[in-house]
């Protein structure tokens, strides 16, 4: 469970709360006050306002409360703003969705941001929302009338079939309207409409930005949409193969274990961009064998285990990634430098045997919405089985929840600029579909440089899941958006693999970070980028 509040943690969008806008924001006079007032508003299209309340919040500490398997969370020296909340319904769907606009009392930037969720939470709790005010920004987020992190009890409706409605408002439909209805009661609340409007999200966040720019073109001005959650339908599934393999190898190895593979294969592969710093900037590029473990010996609380050939069979299979019974590719594995047991989690149980640990994620989707059964069953997946289950995932969900359509033209055509990064060493959300997707986008609208105009992927060597620090990429986008500054690369600091802090120029993809030869090679200053595959 710590991995998991970990990764929930680390997806909030960080940059809400750390870019501070610039002057030239048009802020609101530092004197000027408004009512905190619920506002009349026009229902989106094919839905009915349930009702609008308005909440005054004076200056101070900012409660988040406990949501599931994240505990409380305090922000403090949060300016005064209104909270304005509205309550959606699709007629006969049988779904209420809430919509939360933050509104500054003062000192309003002139534009809003909307923060997107994390897993199956649609939206915020409150801590994005109050980075976002404390940084100037009108803020918006929706619940999409789902649950919270990891309750999937909404996939379902009582009959056992899929809750069609609520899986469209959490794909993207929600999103759509809080957009439409977060301008609305900006304003009417400031008597002017917001000058640009942001989107800002990791993970599902991510996917949540993405569906934007594919569905809703005109919504944003900008979209900051980090380790997207696209190819939802196959990535999903994907990502229950580590559990899948161990059940069907019989093989479960420890924690210690799983680390002894990667610290061999990060060292192994090291300077293969030119400097040994305990990153890898290029996963795929590594071909170190885990068989060249096979014998040797790791401690472990105490104990001294012996590496076997099961243990390395069982590490191949994860990082090569799931294939059908037949030897078809269908997905990407867990990136070689990236934390295996993330998805490939054990425990030992009451009977002393040592027994897979499914991530909630995955496992909830293939077993609420592919399986239609609430409670998942995991080592009952055989390889057989898990080809079927990923098919069919593709089949009925791909258009609802995949996000993965390459046609960005109506983006491009409303002037939206997309900005993305996604870490190499992402436990969860292998970055490949990220680059996957770009590639689509490329040759679907006219190649690299075209697409360049609207749409920037940095890739951060050995960046976790929503886990790279330090980055500007907030304040590159507005830059992007309101002045044509595209980001040439983006400052960020990762851990490497002897956890230290290392800062990074990312670079746009494709081109890689590449060490120049001297200098300090935890430093960004020591490095340049070049083309992928050049030294």
């Amino acid at each position: 469970m710590k991995r998991l509040v970990t990764v929930l943690a680390a997806a909030v969008p960080l940059a809400a709360a750390l870019y501070v806008p610039a002057a030239s924001a048009a802020a609101e006079n530092s004197t000027a006050r408004y009512s905190c007032s619920a506002p009349v508003l026009h229902a989106p299209a094919g839905t009915r306002v349930e009702g609008v309340t308005a909440v005054a919040h004076a200056a101070g500490t900012v409660d988040v409360p406990a949501v599931f398997p994240l505990g409380e969370n305090h922000v403090p020296d949060v300016p005064a703003f209104c909270d304005i909340t509205v309550t959606l319904t699709h007629p006969g769907q049988g779904d209420h969705a809430k919509v939360r606009v933050w509104l500054p009392a003062q000192k309003w930037n002139g534009r809003l941001q909307t923060v997107g969720g994390s897993a199956y939470a649609a939206g915020d709790y409150g801590t994005a929302l109050a980075g976002a005010v404390k940084s100037g920004y009108a803020a918006a987020t929706t619940d999409a009338g789902v649950s919270s992190y990891i309750d999937t009890g909404w996939a379902l409706k009582a009959d056992g079939q899929v809750d069609t409605a609520l899986l469209q408002n959490f794909a993207s439909r929600s999103e759509h309207e809080a957009a439409v209805l977060a301008k609305q009661v900006i304003a009417g609340h400031y008597d002017r409409a917001a000058s640009y409007s942001y989107f800002n999200g990791c993970s599902t966040g991510g996917r949540q930005g993405y569906a934007e720019a594919q569905k809703y073109p005109d919504d944003y001005d900008g979209i900051l949409a980090n380790a997207p959650a696209v190819n939802w339908d196959e990535f999903e599934v994907a990502t229950l193969w580590p559990q899948v393999v161990m059940n069907e190898e019989k093989t479960y190895p420890t924690g210690c274990e799983f680390k002894a593979f990667t610290d061999a294969a990060v060292q192994a592969c090291d300077a293969q961009d030119g400097a040994k710093d305990g990153l890898l900037a290029d996963p795929g590029a590594c071909g170190y064998d885990p068989r060249r473990l096979i014998g040797t010996t790791v401690e472990c609380d105490g104990r001294q285990l012996t590496i076997t050939a099961a243990d390395a069979e069982v590490v191949r299979r994860i990082w090569d990634g799931p294939r059908t019974p037949s030897g078809q590719k269908l997905w990407a594995g867990v990136p070689v430098g990236a934390d295996l047991g993330a998805l490939a989690g054990t425990a030992v149980d009451a009977g002393g045997q040592r027994v897979g640990t499914p991530f909630p994620v995955p496992a909830g989707w293939v077993s609420s919405w592919v399986q239609k059964q609430p409670v998942p069953n995991v080592p009952a997946i055989t390889y057989d089985r898990f080809a079927e289950l990923f098919k069919q995932s593709q089949a009925e969900y791909d258009k609802i929840i995949g996000t993965d359509d390459p046609d960005l033209s109506g983006f491009r055509k409303a002037g939206g600029k997309l900005l993305t990064w996604h870490g190499t060493a992402d436990q969860y959300i292998p970055a490949e579909g990220t680059v996957q997707y770009r590639q689509q986008v490329e040759r679907r609208m006219g190649g690299a440089q075209k697409v360049d105009d609207f749409y920037r992927l940095f890739l951060a060597p050995g960046g976790i899941h929503c886990g790279v620090a330090g980055t500007d990429d907030l304040a590159a986008l507005t830059a992007w958006v309101e002045h044509g500054k595209a980001p040439r690369t983006l400052a960020a600091t990762v851990t490497n693999a002897a956890g230290q802090a290392v800062s990074r120029n990312l670079c746009p993809y494709p081109s890689v970070a590449r060490y120049q030869g001297y200098g300090d090679a935890t430093d960004a200053a020591g490095f340049r980028c070049a083309p992928a595959g050049r030294h």
